[in-house]
């Protein structure tokens, strides 16, 4: 081979490895994705809570409700007493299914033309589809094992019917539609794109050039070099939201059912936070490639541990504790469910608290360390 490219390659690796933090970004990044879609990209949903309003609290009912309960596809959280109950739990997203056992089912039972209410929430077509699969089947396994014991103990020959049936109904997206689920994605993966990756190398970008030292000796202000530097990002961050939501509501007939206002306020709050860690990249990373991969090691856990493409009820349960400190999880279930469920501000109240404490501490932290740096 020949020696003069042999030391241009020498050369190179000589200076990717005196670049230590970039040579571990790139050689970490490999595995966080595969460890990341290894164990949360599946549509193979378990544990989906479920909420139980049994009217009959009969023995019969307890046999049904102990058939979902052996099966791992639901978890029964909670018990209630009212359907307003039902509708507040799916609509803060606490529930995703529902049963409603009726006051005569054990008589129904009894008469071989029994039925059960199953209510789902459509918002999440993965999940949806997944617990309707699952209800049907656990009823129909439930059925065949009744007929099944009323002939051993009768001895007579079984019914075509089965004496219990469900009744499932979907709510919010009844046609299961992907892309009323995928567009609130989009939205929250591109606010977080934009303001952490555009903010992280414009910053960096002033460095490489040295104009950041021109800034520092004019007597503008560190908190208004800060507040100069990502607003054009807050506005083109406001833009991108406005056209997305736009596109999804008049071409792909995405609902917009929430206060607008809100959803825009909402959306400030989480653009607070992708800037915040943007602002705190550029203090840590000294180039724009650093500062990218810097960025890319938050945005791979946001998009994979958010709800983004894969349910949160389908992974792990170590990821899903981690999913608690990823903002963009928080804003997901913010925004579906004011433009799918068009829920109030009471819904939604703790994922609106954990997603503003986000924004005021990684803007808090990025801002105070930004401008040590600058001093």
């Amino acid at each position: 081979m020949n020696t003069r490219l042999l030391s241009i390659i020498r050369k190179e690796f000589i200076q990717i490895f005196r670049d230590t933090r970039t040579l571990i970004m790139i050689l970490v990044i490999p595995i966080m994705q595969l460890f990341l879609l290894g164990y949360s990209a599946t549509s193979d949903v378990r544990n989906i809570p479920l909420a139980v309003l049994d009217q009959s609290r009969s023995p019969e009912s307890r046999a049904l409700l102990d058939a979902y309960r052996a099966a791992d596809y639901f978890r029964i959280a909670y018990d209630v007493h009212s359907e307003a109950e039902i509708e507040a739990l799916i609509e803060s997203g606490k529930a995703r299914a529902a049963v409603i056992i009726p006051p005569d089912y054990a008589q129904r039972l009894a008469d071989g033309n029994a039925q059960v209410a199953f209510i789902l929430d459509g918002s999440d077509p993965t999940s949806a589809s997944t617990a309707l699969s699952a209800a049907q089947l656990i009823s129909q396994s439930h059925a065949i094992d009744l007929l099944a014991e009323t002939f051993a103990r009768t001895g007579q020959n079984m019914r075509v019917r089965q004496p219990v049936s469900v009744h499932t109904t979907v709510w919010y997206n009844p046609d299961m539609i992907s892309a009323h689920f995928m567009i609130p994605g989009v939205i929250g993966m591109v606010l977080f794109a934009i303001a952490a990756i555009l903010t992280a190398t414009s910053v960096v970008r002033e460095r490489e050039r040295g104009t950041i030292e021109q800034l520092i000796v004019t007597p503008i202000r560190p908190w208004e070099l800060i507040v100069g530097k990502l607003m054009p990002y807050v506005i083109l961050g406001f833009f991108n939201t406005l056209e997305v939501l736009a596109v999804g509501h008049w071409w792909f007939g995405m609902p917009i059912r929430g206060d607008l206002g809100l959803i825009i306020l909402l959306s400030l709050d989480f653009l607070i936070t992708g800037l915040g860690i943007g602002l705190f990249a550029s203090t840590i990373a000294n180039t724009q490639q650093e500062a990218m991969l810097t960025v890319w090691m938050t945005l791979l856990p946001s998009i994979f541990l958010s709800g983004f493409f894969f349910p949160l009820e389908a992974m792990p349960t170590f990821l899903r504790w981690v999913s608690y400190f990823m903002p963009l999880r928080y804003y997901l279930v913010i925004l579906r469910a004011l433009l799918l469920k068009g829920v109030g501000l009471e819904m939604i109240q703790f994922d609106v608290l954990a997603m503003t404490l986000f924004a005021v501490g990684i803007m808090t932290a990025a801002a105070l360390r930004f401008r040590k740096r600058l001093d």
